[in-house]
């Protein structure tokens, strides 16, 4: 093999680029105890959104906030939305009251912050004294004497018309007789009625003269009989009056009282008078209520066996906004249909379900009305009929306690359609970038709805001013959480940590909840080794104990590796053979595994059969990087002659999916060894993806694939030869283990960035690539003059084939 080390010198990655530490001299002092939380670190786009959407007023400048899981999207809006909220007035309160006209529409009442519990109360206590004043009223003597004087009145007044009538009727001998079936009249002899057999001795004519009386005082019995009613009515008149005059009487005074404590608002003494009315017609339910049993058996406690009940003059407060110091900040975790627009609760009593308006529970919307409702994007999406009532509400600029069976129209039974609320609040929806997408995409109310877009960063710039804000982030976690004090040293491991899960070493994770939980674990590792504060080395431990709990898996295929039940070559030369690298997600965890790919080269019409795709364990990406190579090879080696072959590509030992371009690279260099028939070097793996051009481009996970690559050739001893092939431009992105770091530092390990294929091919064949010479021929001994022989060979064979002449393809000498 040729002398390549000066290409191997050009490409190799400094030990400098391979790690990025923070310095502890460089970090801030440690707050004192009572320090503020850092904002948002690196938001400032997201939170200037944020502020934009809480100063606009208009309707459907509501926000929606995405971003990555744990970057402080949840921390920051109430942040945000608990400074704009205590600036601003307390909204009005809310209540349902009974409506006298149509009783199955309970009417909305709004009332100044803290009056409607006040009203409530009043009416409370009015419903109480009346329940006792009216019943005491009318058991005083002087009403009793008024009535018994009316009765007695018109008693005396019925005795005298009939004792007159009695009078007049015995002044011409007829007797006014009382039977079992009322009245009657007989004639009288000596004052003593006549018995029917002596009445029939009488003669015709004197008979005749009686029947004539009888029958003249029987029309005047009949008229006074007819009047009993009239009379009888005049004196129930008489006692109603009466009745209505206690009953103004006792309830003039605190209807006047509760009037005045409300008079400046006119919509409550308006319900006062509907009140005052209804209970001066109904002052007789006061009455017979008072002498049955108490019910204090339940939620419809006052509801009497006759059906009175008393809750109908009662007031559900259903926002009270009485404690607030200014507009309510209101997050609701389980937004459903009933949990955003309230519902109606119904009580079973005998056999039935009942319900009034004091069952109406309030929903999320009521609660948050005049303020700020915060809401998880996701779960609401994933409550049946929640996002469509929700739409409803902000397109209406009102809510309206309904069930789901009102919504769709499926009730057949009457139930309470209570006054709609308006409506007049802010949503703020929270939830992953995909979802925000997927709405704008999918709903056209969305956009109309939901102006604002707040969007998280999920990486920040590793700035000196950021690494501050990072370290006082820390230090407050340890004060919030009373974890040891963390040591600078500790804090900077932190945000070296920070980079790393970036994939970035000038950059840093935005996922603030991960380093609060490594905040935690390092506390956990000092407390075990008896530490008085957070060092370093308790981070590292950490850190190492969090990977030792997610690498079974790892520890597993290195099982497999070593026992060579899975195939991984590190030393030694193959024809058509490379290490590729790829990354395994499972379960939140990420680790790199090398895969052998290899290529065969046959005779046949330039088609390259990417097995993987062929067998349906490729993706779309993974087939488009086999076809740049394609293009590839055609492009640099097809000008002249056709490509009279076919060629397969393979992920070996690979049982499951293959996605992504990032071993395009090594594909191609797999292909090319496999034409020329020049063998690669095993002791390197490479990753990055091409272009047509032969470019090598930036890949992800290349921390991950760097050091799975490591940990195999680690199984049997480093040998100094070994090494990795990447992108040059994933050099920005190491932030590689200390153990590996160290192994490149001894010249165990070697790590190489490439921007062209060619350099890829020099590395690992030995041999110069060669460029195409204005002859259009490669220089003898390179590479790619290797390449373009072994194309002329099958292109004279296809041309033979064509002829009927066979041909041995061969190695070209």
């Amino acid at each position: 093999m040729a002398d390549t080390s000066d290409a191997k010198a050009s490409t190799r990655v400094p030990v400098s680029a391979l790690y990025h530490p923070c310095a502890p001299a460089d970090l801030p002092a440690p707050q004192p105890k009572d320090g503020a939380a850092p904002r948002a670190i690196g938001q400032d786009r997201a939170m200037e959104a944020v502020a934009f959407g809480i100063g606009v007023e208009t309707k459907g400048y509501n926000i929606f906030v995405h971003g990555p899981t744990g970057a402080g999207r949840h921390t920051l809006v109430q942040t945000l939305l608990q400074e704009a909220a205590d600036r601003r007035p307390r909204p009005d309160d809310w209540c349902y009251i009974h409506n006298f006209a149509e009783p199955h529409q309970p009417t909305i009442l709004r009332l100044p912050a803290g009056r409607a519990v006040e009203l409530r109360e009043a009416m409370a206590h009015l419903i109480k004294d009346l329940r006792a004043a009216l019943p005491a009223a009318f058991e005083r003597e002087d009403y009793r004497a008024r009535r018994d004087a009316f009765e007695q009145q018109a008693k005396s007044a019925h005795e005298k018309t009939f004792d007159e009538f009695r009078q007049r009727a015995e002044a011409q001998d007829v007797a006014v007789m009382r039977t079992p079936f009322g009245l009657t009249l007989a004639p009288l002899k000596n004052k003593e009625p006549i018995r029917p057999a002596d009445f029939d001795i009488f003669p015709e004519s004197e008979q005749k003269k009686i029947r004539e009386k009888i029958e003249i005082l029987q029309v005047e019995l009949e008229k006074l009989v007819r009047q009993i009613p009239n009379w009888e009515r005049e004196v129930r008149e008489a006692i109603r009056n009466l009745n209505q005059e206690i009953v103004l009487a006792v309830t003039s005074l605190p209807f006047g009282e509760i009037k005045e404590k409300f008079k400046d608002l006119p919509a409550v003494c308006a319900y006062l008078d509907v009140v005052e009315k209804d209970i001066q017609q109904n002052a007789d339910e006061f009455l017979s209520a008072a002498h049955e049993p108490n019910q204090n058996d339940g939620p419809l406690e006052g509801s009497s066996r006759n059906g009175l009940s008393f809750r109908r003059y009662q007031v559900n407060v259903i926002v009270d906004n009485s404690r607030l110091g200014g507009a309510p900040v209101i997050y609701e975790d389980n937004p459903t249909h009933q949990n955003l627009v309230g519902r109606v609760e119904h009580i079973a009593r005998m056999g039935t379900l009942l319900t009034d308006f004091n069952l109406l529970i309030p929903g999320a919307l009521h609660r948050a009305n005049g303020g700020y409702l915060v809401i998880d994007a996701e779960r609401l999406l994933m409550n049946g009929f929640s996002w469509e009532s929700l739409k409803r509400a902000l397109r209406a600029g009102e809510v309206k306690i309904e069930s789901i069976e009102q919504l769709l129209s499926l009730a057949s039974t009457v139930s309470l359609k209570p006054e709609p609320m308006p409506l007049a609040l802010k949503v703020i929806l929270i939830g992953e970038p995909r979802t925000y997408y997927l709405l704008s995409m999918l709903d056209p109310e969305f956009a109309t709805l939901f102006k604002v877009a707040a969007d998280f960063d999920d990486q920040i710039n590793r700035t000196a001013e950021e690494t501050k804000q990072y370290a006082a982030f820390v230090t407050h976690i340890a004060q919030r959480e009373k974890l040891l004090p963390f040591a600078p040293g500790a804090i900077a491991r932190v945000i070296e940590y920070a980079a790393r899960l970036a994939g970035d070493a000038h950059k840093l994770t935005a996922d603030m909840s991960a380093l609060a939980d490594l905040a935690t674990e390092a506390d956990y590792c000092a407390k075990a080794a008896g530490e008085k504060t957070v060092s370093a080395q308790s981070v590292e431990s950490a850190i190492e104990a969090r990977r030792r709990r997610a690498d079974r898996l790892y520890r597993r295929y290195h099982e497999l590796v070593a026992t060579e039940t899975i195939r991984i070559e590190t030393a030694g030369e193959r024809v058509g053979q490379v290490n590729g690298l790829s990354v395994v997600s499972i379960g939140g965890t990420e680790f790199g595994r090398p895969s052998r790919i290899t290529a065969q080269v046959q005779l046949g019409r330039g088609q390259v059969v990417d097995i993987e795709r062929e067998t349906e364990l490729g993706g779309p990406i993974h087939a488009k990087g086999v076809l740049i190579l394609t293009a590839f090879l055609g492009g640099r080696y097809g000008m002249k002659q056709p490509l009279a072959l076919n060629a397969s590509i393979v992920f070996e030992q690979s049982y499951s999916g293959v996605e992504g371009d990032s071993a395009s690279c090594a594909e191609l260099v797999a292909l090319l060894s496999a034409i020329a028939e020049r063998p690669l070097s095993q002791s390197f793996a490479m990753t990055g993806s091409v272009d047509q051009h032969g470019n090598v481009q930036a890949i992800g996970g290349v921390n991950d694939k760097i050091e799975g690559f490591f940990d195999v050739c680690n199984l049997g001893g480093l040998t100094g030869a070994q090494g990795v092939i990447i992108p040059a431009t994933n050099v920005r992105n190491l932030m590689l283990r200390r153990d590996v770091v160290d192994a490149v530092s001894r010249g165990q390990f070697h790590i190489h960035a490439i921007g062209h294929v060619d350099q890829a091919i020099a590395l690992l064949s030995g041999m110069p690539a060669g460029e195409l010479a204005i002859t259009g021929e490669y220089p003898a001994g390179t590479f790619n003059q290797a390449v373009m022989q072994r194309l002329k060979v099958f292109a004279e064979g296809q041309k033979q084939w064509s002829g009927g002449t066979q041909l041995t393809i061969g190695r070209p000498v």
